[in-house]
């Protein structure tokens, strides 16, 4: 940033911005004085002078992005602004930015330095020209139409300066092919690669470097940090540079994306994905070995007999008895790790390795400490768990296993490797409270010692939104609830006249409660999985009285203005499945050291996933609707106070009379 803007920008106060006859006030278009939006700035700028966390519950409509945009422009540091999805990191740099950019400084001319902002997705986003040209030389593609999208890859790639796949309209969301050829860090091997100049990653954190303001997504932060956790003596170690401060945009969803990538996970598809790789380096570069193949074949056939072996159970579910597990299989497990080792031998013997030999040996190496993990350790602060997709049957060629372990609590990993790393990190979402108070969301994350922000909503929810819990509707375990919900859905969706979400806590039900109404409504009905997320959400904006029915990642993240979407409908009240190996892990070890896991963390985490769901209905100052959570027992039981307390001011009834009244002054 140059310094005459420097000193401009010091001079400019937040007031003087935020304020009335302020700068933001001559920019905007829609400005109207918001005291929460200039309370949160001042409270970031301080944090990032005084070099202090901060925690900010923004409510919605509070212009929370330029509340934490401004002051990290103005402190002149490196910031890294980490958002809950792609869609929000889109918004921020084409968008956000720009705006604030033309606010400061004007319509830039030809030459004007102006802000240095990169935007960074995850690596499997961006095209590899090693594999790409390879590919060309030795095609092995399947059908017509993958021979069709290597074409438009072809072509694209001499055009493309970003390598970003969201640039190919036409390539479809789940190519194979693409899989095939992206830039994931498995295959990389770094400096050493031909392309390495002109490599897409390798650019990206060129402009990473020389940026102020780097914008990434959650998954892309964490993978980063994990790979720097894992390679503490390897300085260039990861994509991101050394920043000052860290903003977390949706900062709701970090324990849950946090634990992901500190855990480890090894599959019969890892194992395949090295063999076929070592396999095509075998025959690429003319590896002259007569055991590689053979080994190859045999730690194949020892990968599947081993994952055939694993416990069956349907989903996700805990693997508590690998002690037995390994006194009746053990010598499967020992065969299966001697081949690693021996396959792990032969490549090091390998005289002039090229460097995709070295990859292979770095892989086979994790993959044999890995397993060694999962199956011998004893880590008490891990939960080990199976996870089985596709297939049916033992170990039928469509069924993948996935071997897993899992943190079951990360607050100590976050605050060791990310609040004690960073000397300002701020956390802000629309829903971080429970009951008024940061006590759940702290303790989660490990964040000690932060300034504490609750800003309330922009929005007049008593007279925008009305909240409807029915009395008389059975409890949701009960054998009459689905169907009873199905009769007071249709009967609340023809008074909304359509205009609405239908969120379900399980794919199931969503799919039982579509079917039933499918024919009796006169709305057009949209279910989730028919298209792509983004697709769904703009046939939704595009149809009059549409209906959609949906499950957990339409519960946040979906921002639809206007009387398009003028009812929300919840079946239950979200609580995770007490199946989940993780969650009932999380449980146990809450209950273990005196705490009461249902209150503790079932109650909050639930709390946080409801107000998320809610949140899609009221998004700007002319938004009007209602609420519906068919599960009373918010009303009956003793733990409802905290969701009721929880919640936004929302006008509350129990008569559906009310909402036809509602509905009746439009």
């Amino acid at each position: 940033m140059p310094p005459a803007h420097q000193v401009e920008l010091s001079r400019l106060s937040l007031y003087q911005f935020f304020g009335p006859g302020g700068v933001l006030s001559k920019r905007h278009p829609a400005y109207e004085f918001r005291k929460g939006q200039l309370a949160m700035a001042s409270a970031v700028e301080e944090a990032i002078g005084e070099k202090r966390h901060l925690i900010v519950e923004a409510g919605t409509g509070t212009g929370k992005t330029l509340a934490y945009l401004l002051p990290i422009i103005k402190s002149g540091k490196r910031v890294i602004v980490s958002t809950g999805t792609k869609n929000l990191q889109e918004q921020l740099f084409f968008k956000d930015v720009p705006f604030l950019e033309r606010a400061l400084f004007g319509n830039s001319t030809e030459g004007e330095p102006r802000l240095k902002v990169c935007y960074m997705k995850g690596r499997q986003n961006y095209l590899c020209r090693k594999k790409l040209y390879e590919l060309t030389d030795q095609p092995v593609l399947n059908g017509l139409e993958e021979i069709n999208e290597f074409r438009t890859l072809l072509d694209w790639d001499k055009e493309t300066k970003t390598g970003d796949r969201a640039e190919l309209a036409t390539l479809p969301e789940a190519s194979p092919l693409w899989s095939k050829l992206n830039a994931s860090a498995d295959h990389c091997i770094g400096s050493k690669c031909a392309e390495f100049e002109r490599c897409f990653i390798t650019e990206m954190r060129r402009k990473a470097a020389e940026s102020d303001i780097i914008i990434v997504n959650h998954h892309l932060f964490f993978a980063d940090l994990s790979v720097k956790l894992a390679a503490e003596k390897a300085p260039d170690a990861g994509v991101l540079p050394t920043a000052a401060c860290v903003i977390f945009d949706e900062a709701h969803e970090l324990e849950d994306v946090a634990t992901s990538y500190f855990g480890i996970s090894v599959s019969n598809l890892k194992v395949e994905d090295l063999l076929r790789d070592l396999e095509i380096t075998y025959r690429e570069k003319k590896i002259v070995s007569t055991d590689l193949l053979q080994l190859s074949s045999r730690l194949r056939e020892r990968s599947q007999f081993f994952f055939s072996l694993l416990p069956e159970g349907e989903g996700r579910f805990a693997f508590n008895n690998r002690e037995e597990f390994l006194e009746e299989c053990g010598s499967e497990f020992l065969g299966l790790k001697n081949v690693i080792r021996q396959l792990h031998s032969e490549l090091q013997a390998i005289p002039n390795k090229p460097d995709e030999i070295f990859n292979l040996i770095r892989r086979t190496d994790e993959l044999h400490a890995q397993l060694c993990f999962l199956m011998e350790s004893r880590e008490k602060n891990t939960v080990y768990w199976i996870e089985r997709r596709g297939g049916r049957g033992k170990f039928s060629k469509n069924e993948n296993v996935f071997l897993q372990a899992t943190p079951i609590d990360v607050s100590a990993i976050l605050r060791q490797s990310l609040f004690d790393r960073f000397d300002s990190i701020v956390l802000t979402s629309a829903t971080l409270t429970v009951a008024n108070g940061f006590d759940y969301i702290k303790g989660r994350l490990g964040l000690e010692n932060a300034r504490e922000l609750i800003v309330p909503s922009h929005f007049d929810y008593e007279s925008q939104a009305i909240f409807y819990v029915p009395k008389d509707m059975p409890d949701p375990r009960d054998a009459n609830f689905t169907q009873k919900a199905i009769m007071r859905i249709r009967q609340l969706l023809e008074i909304t006249r359509g205009r609405a979400f239908c969120l379900f806590t399980s794919l199931a039900q969503m799919q039982q409660v579509h079917d039933a109404l499918l024919g009796q409504l006169d709305y057009p009905m949209l279910l989730q999985g028919s298209a792509p997320k983004t697709a769904l959400i703009e046939q939704f904006r595009n149809t009059p009285n549409a209906v959609l029915f949906a499950t957990a990642s339409f519960w946040q993240g979906v921002d639809v203005q206007g009387e398009q979407l003028s009812c929300v409908i919840i079946d239950k009240i979200p609580f995770a499945v007490p199946s989940d190996p993780v969650v009932q892990a999380r449980g146990r070890a809450i209950d273990e050291s005196g705490g009461n896991s249902f209150f503790d963390y079932s109650v909050p985490a639930a709390v946080i996933t409801l107000k998320q769901g809610f949140g899609r209905l009221i998004r700007s100052l002319n938004d009007r609707g209602l609420l519906v959570l068919l599960d009373n027992r918010i009303l009956k039981m003793r733990y409802g106070r905290v969701f009721i307390e929880s919640l936004p001011g929302y006008t509350r009834t129990t008569e559906i009379r009310k909402v036809e009244e509602f509905f009746g002054c439009e």
